[in-house]
């Protein structure tokens, strides 16, 4: 996923290719699908369980960290702050403040609050896996609904980054078995904040459909597809193909012969990751986020280009 993430600087951008126009303060209907082929299944919808790069994927679309900062598509606008406003250190760094915007609701209808974010907290803070992403996290109170403080037992200099972890994405209470330290996601629920929400799971594709509540919408912020579609098949061979015949847009772990193939298809450009491995791209696909970490793809659209369209 990390080649992915690289292949964006030869994907991002506008120009005069766009399929849609953009008119300041406003922003093109979302539509299309993009198909991406991974690597691996996708095995949980608990973004706190998710370790492997489709699980990440998957959780990033669905789900939101408490500090992680939204790029609008259509190659205009500025980042806008995630679910915290703001995130401030004190005491030396063993108390993190957490301004919560407001107005925001998971897709089950739970209201977005320093409650909920409570109650990840206590299973963040009671689980291994929890405990792993943010060590020393001892304690959490909300001073008033829209204020969250999370308390750790040594100064936490990377709280700022692990609290913009795809694996630390807000759970509805709802969607949890329990409000018990230990609760987990319940079988089939996956009720998030994020751009994305489940449509459909199957055994060879999963489907996440636009969030049409989605509190990003408003600030222009897209989503600019209207679905994902995840698919795993295991030969990079099969991946390859799905994206030269236009199924999938972006074919994840592809080997060294297949980026060959690919840098002959003028309808498709290529990203050497680490290694001999790399991933393959749809020229028609725009907006993909640079840096490190796992995308979010509410900021990805399509154009016509390299998609047998205009």
């Amino acid at each position: 996923m990390a080649a992915l993430l690289a292949a964006a600087a030869l994907t991002t951008g506008c120009g005069d290719d766009s399929a849609e126009s953009v008119t300041p303060g406003g922003q093109p209907t979302p539509s299309g699908t993009l198909g991406i082929a991974v690597a691996g299944r996708p095995d949980t919808l608990d973004p706190l369980l998710a370790t492997s790069p489709a699980d990440r994927l998957t959780a990033a679309q669905i789900y939101e960290p408490l500090s992680r900062a939204v790029t609008p598509p259509y190659g205009q606008g500025t980042s806008e702050p995630g679910l915290a406003l703001w995130t401030r250190p004190g005491a030396g760094g063993t108390i993190w403040r957490i301004r919560l915007r407001s107005g925001v609701r998971f897709t089950d209808g739970a209201r977005f609050n320093a409650t909920a974010v409570l109650q990840n907290a206590m299973r963040w803070r009671t689980t291994a896996e929890g405990q792993a992403l943010l060590p020393g996290l001892v304690a959490a109170d909300a001073p008033r609904p829209d204020l969250v403080r999370l308390i750790f037992d040594r100064p936490a200099e990377n709280a700022m980054h692990a609290l913009a972890s795809a694996r630390l994405g807000v759970v509805s209470p709802r969607a949890l078995r329990s409000p018990t330290a230990s609760s987990r996601l319940a079988a089939g629920l996956a009720a998030g904040t994020g751009p994305f929400e489940l449509h459909r799971r199957a055994d060879r594709e999963m489907l996440l459909a636009r969030n049409s509540e989605w509190w990003g919408t408003r600030h222009q912020l897209g989503p600019g597809v209207e679905l994902i579609a995840l698919r795993s098949p295991q030969a990079a061979g099969r991946r390859l193909a799905l994206l030269r015949d236009g199924t999938v847009q972006v074919a994840e772990g592809l080997g060294p012969e297949e980026l060959a193939a690919v840098e002959q298809d003028p309808l498709l450009t290529s990203r050497r990751g680490p290694g001999d491995a790399g991933v393959g791209l749809l020229r028609a696909v725009r907006g993909l986020p640079t840096g490190s970490g796992t995308p979010v793809l509410s900021s990805v659209w399509l154009t016509g280009v390299g998609s047998g369209e205009g």
